[in-house]
């Protein structure tokens, strides 16, 4: 008995294998446009979209002479300081598009204005286009210079054209733009509202920066110095910022030596605590405008708000911007002096040591005036 076939199967089983060889393609060509698709995704958010298409805020890039692609890529991704992209998506996009366009060799030094609202062609074309490079100068400021002195190592080295106008913004307190300092209500009552805060540091600025980018530039290195938990610790001294500043200023030019900074900031908070005149030179040396040793009883007199023999507590404000030590020693004085009640220091023989020598008592102190003024002229 022969076996009975579905002639539908057999149409069937025929149109598959002509069918077959088409769906393949098909699934084939399918695969293709969905990586093509995934690939020009890529291409399109890694060399033609922008980081952020909405941000055109500038911001300035110096590329050095002699830069590779790969610190090129390095300088761009990192515009922003923070660790995200700045000006491109990553630095291997930026590689891949200067190695495949043939461009790696053709970007030139300079200092450029660029926008995270650009494209990474865009960037490249005006990094090919080049732009001459700002130059660069040092300056350094010594721990210890007022505001005056500061303008005139940066006249003398040819910095600045104009002292006075350096000195004129250096009255106004609206720069110190450090959220976390303390106000400064008496700033018309100084003779510099930003003396003590223009950190005393070795500086890199354009040739043709102006006296208002180098002081943003001294007030902002001041703000990464003098950090929070620093503004928290004159909180538990309580004190201001502007009077630790203060404070500082006048350690900074009584002490000479490191280890006499914590005790003579040790007598400064003694003082304070009792209600005691200072009585610093430092301060009536920042008044008259001159440095010695000894003053005369009506120099002592001199009215004015600086004189902390005249007036009791804290001078007006700084005489002079402190370095680091002079802010740690003013936060931290030295324990044991004052758990002992040191309230006198003097110099000793200036030309042999910048050693001070202290004193609990007034009697002591006398004796150590007696012994050492002699050698103070």
């Amino acid at each position: 008995m022969s076996q009975w076939k579905d002639p539908g199967a057999a149409r069937r089983e025929k149109a598959w294998r002509i069918l077959r060889p088409v769906a393949a393609a098909l699934l084939s060509i399918g695969l293709v446009a969905l990586a093509m698709i995934g690939t020009i995704r890529y291409v399109l958010s890694h060399f033609v979209y922008p980081v952020d298409a909405d941000d055109n805020t500038p911001i300035e890039v110096v590329i050095p002479s002699g830069a590779s692609a790969s610190r090129i890529a390095s300088l761009l991704y990192n515009a922003r300081g923070q660790d995200e992209p700045g000006l491109i998506v990553s630095t291997a996009s930026f590689k891949v598009y200067v190695d495949f366009t043939g461009r790696a060799n053709s970007l030139k030094a300079g200092t450029y204005v660029l926008s995270r609202n650009m494209t990474i062609p865009e960037i490249v074309n005006i990094l090919s286009a080049g732009n001459e490079a700002r130059r660069v100068t040092r300056f350094t400021i010594p721990e210890g210079y007022t505001a005056a002195e500061i303008a005139q190592i940066l006249f003398e080295t040819g910095i600045l054209e104009d002292q006075e106008e350096f000195l004129a913004l250096c009255k106004d307190n609206t720069l110190l733009s450090a959220g976390y300092l303390d106000a400064i209500a008496n700033a018309s009552d100084r003779r510099y509202a930003l003396e003590g805060y223009l950190f005393p540091d070795t500086y890199e600025i354009y040739e043709d920066a102006t006296a208002a980018e180098i002081l943003k530039k001294m007030l902002n290195r001041f703000a990464v110095v003098f950090s929070e938990e620093d503004a928290q610790r004159a909180r538990d001294l309580n004190l201001t910022t502007d009077q630790i500043m203060t404070l500082a200023s006048m350690i900074e030019r009584e002490a000479g030596v490191a280890e006499d900074f914590p005790r003579v900031s040790a007598v400064f908070h003694n003082r304070l605590r009792q209600g005691m005149a200072l009585e610093s030179c430092a301060t009536l040396s920042y008044t008259l405008g001159v440095k010695k040793y000894t003053f005369t009883e009506s120099e002592m007199a001199t009215v004015s708000p600086y004189n902390t023999y005249r007036n009791k507590g804290l001078p007006v404000g700084p005489i002079c911007n402190p370095g680091r030590a002079a802010i740690q020693a003013a936060l931290y004085p030295e324990e044991a002096y004052l758990r002992e009640g040191y309230l006198y220091f003097c110099n000793m023989n200036p030309k042999q040591t910048n050693q001070l020598v202290f004193a609990r008592t007034y009697e002591e102190h006398r004796r150590n005036v007696v012994m050492y003024s002699p050698f103070w002229d």
